[in-house]
């Protein structure tokens, strides 16, 4: 079978397309025919040695991914050959077949297609873990999210309206704005061309931020902390900006307010009947057309490299999904 391969951290160009053996399924895996792979941002860091996790050469990159049932190992009672399912691996799946672990799958309502199921388990899970578990979010208080367009910030925009929050979408265009309002941000900032602190303080009022939604890090964040209003949260998600902030705990002092952290593949391994049912309640709101599991493009497997290089670039508004 087709596969892409990581032989050595390095660029995406570096990749390879490979003829590997396919899978087979294990006690309690089951193997899925891949019709379809999401990217996310961290796939650059971890082909390029940057990422917590170093898998063993070689590896395919690509957490998330939808397909059908092939088979299924001794032990396996949930699924069954046939049946379409979605899930994430942590990487991967830029291949044709993956054998997984049972509790890795999710089974696919009919009304929900390959590409869009591809795209929701990293990003949504993440999101709704952040402001669900962690952030704790409550119908009518103010959330803001900074990288609004891309995988996770998308998400967090729209499970935020779900969830009764008046959102507040923070991007660096106004293209990537404009698309979030689209997808139901209230209010946008341009940290490009406004000063993030400033604009938040107006926005927020005099009861400020109650959450902010932070996958960018950088220089973006210690404004954003300024923005929290008493006994705000400010959830750490990632760090697409490169930068890793170090924050003033006086900040944090003055508020009463929490720096949270926000780990969504830790959780799942510790909490994962917890993870199952927050599947549940994305795939139920996706399939009811409450979320979008936006797909800026599909790419075919030969083409990972230059998927990747479309997410380094920041032109993705939403998620890259590749064909087998």
């Amino acid at each position: 079978m087709k596969a892409i391969l990581c032989t050595h951290f390095g660029p995406p160009e570096e990749l390879e397309l490979r003829d590997i053996p396919p899978p087979s399924a294990g006690p309690g895996e089951a193997v899925v025919r891949i019709k379809a792979a999401a990217l996310n941002f961290f796939d650059l860091l971890i082909i390029a040695g940057k990422y917590q996790h170093k898998p063993p050469f070689p590896f395919s990159p690509a957490s998330e991914f939808a397909g059908i049932v092939e088979a299924v190992g001794d032990g396996v009672s949930d699924v069954k050959p046939g049946d379409r399912v979605m899930g994430a691996a942590g990487w991967g799946a830029a291949r044709e077949a993956i054998a997984v672990k049972e509790a890795q799958l999710v089974k696919m309502p009919e009304a929900l297609d390959f590409d869009r199921a591809a795209g929701l388990t990293v990003t949504y899970a993440t999101s709704l873990y952040g402001l669900r578990e962690r952030g704790a979010l409550k119908p009518g208080e103010t959330l803001v999210v900074l990288g609004a367009s891309g995988g996770v910030g998308l998400a967090a925009v729209e499970l935020g309206k779900v969830m009764g929050a008046r959102v507040i979408a923070c991007a660096s265009s106004d293209e990537k704005l404009a698309f979030a309002r689209e997808h139901g941000a209230d209010e946008t900032v341009n940290y490009a061309k406004e000063n993030l602190r400033d604009a938040l303080k107006r926005l927020g009022g005099e009861r400020g931020i109650d959450v902010v939604y932070d996958p960018v890090g950088g220089p973006y964040a210690e404004p954003a902390v300024r923005a929290l209003g008493w006994e705000g949260r400010y959830l750490v998600v990632g760090f697409a900006a490169g930068d890793i902030p170090k924050l003033p705990l006086n900040l944090v002092l003055l508020k009463s307010c929490d720096i949270r952290g926000v780990l969504w593949g830790a959780w799942t391994v510790r909490e994962p009947k917890a993870q199952h049912a927050l599947m549940t309640d994305i795939v139920r709101w996706c399939a009811e057309g409450k979320l979008s599991a936006h797909v800026h493009a599909v790419y075919p497997l030969a083409q990972t490299a230059a998927a990747l290089k479309d997410i380094a670039d920041r032109k993705v508004m939403g998620k890259i999904v590749l064909r087998p």
